[in-house]
């Protein structure tokens, strides 16, 4: 078969599927998960229904494949916010944001069903992982430069990060999640009133900030005790 003629067939098949993609996705979140059916997604998608079954044998498969592809643009995007960003500080704060934004803008587009039936795809848990890792190696690179405070492990940070930016999913405004952001950056930054929070390779020495003022020069006390 003609190089030509391969990419157009290609190139047809990859429309297809994705517009029966984004059919699914506008009928789930108009008329729930449970209304949706694969007759349906055939006429919206302006199919027929023999067409829809070659590409996918049910709407669970639909679902899956359309989850999978919105992770992956979510990673993208946050992989290219971190690129354009210079500066340990200025990429982690970048990829926060619109971490945040990416839990805001979500909220409300999927029905209890549905999001009960998505967090059960492994792709959740390996997104997660990347996403993790992510945010990390920015928090690292932080700790390194003195944009983040190095008393408690980059990891342990990340989750908090996370989790904290999670909740930017239920906030009403644009502005709120901003604050936000702006709160959990807070915690993430050495302490300005402590030269000691700015030090390198301190891991060791945990001064948590309600205990700032109160500590020996002397004395080292384990992150998170």
């Amino acid at each position: 078969m003609p190089k030509l003629w391969t990419e157009t067939i290609d190139a047809h098949r990859a429309a297809v599927r994705d517009a029966v993609l984004e059919t699914t996705a506008v009928l789930v979140a108009e008329h729930g998960l449970t209304s949706v059916t694969m007759s349906r997604i055939a006429k919206d998608s302006g199919i027929g229904r023999a067409t829809l079954y070659k590409y996918f044998p049910d709407l669970e498969s639909i679902l899956l494949a359309w989850h999978e592809r919105q992770i992956s643009r979510h990673l993208d995007h946050l992989a290219e916010v971190r690129d354009r960003a210079e500066g340990a500080g200025e990429r982690l704060e970048a990829v926060l944001r619109a971490f945040a934004f990416v839990s805001h803008e979500s909220r409300g587009h999927q029905d209890s069903d549905l999001s009960a039936f998505l967090h059960r795809d492994r792709q959740v848990t390996e997104a997660q992982q990347r996403l993790h890792g992510m945010v990390q190696d920015l928090l690292a690179e932080g700790a390194r430069t003195g944009e983040v405070r190095d008393d408690i492990a980059p990891s342990e940070l990340a989750g908090y990060c996370l989790h904290a930016l999670t909740a930017a999913g239920d906030l009403p405004s644009v502005a709120a999640v901003h604050r936000l952001v702006t709160v959990t950056l807070t915690g993430v930054r050495p302490d300005p009133a402590d030269p000691s929070e700015r030090s390198r390779g301190n891991g060791d020495s945990a001064h948590l900030p309600h205990r700032h003022g109160h500590h020996s020069t002397h004395g080292h006390r384990p992150a998170g005790s």
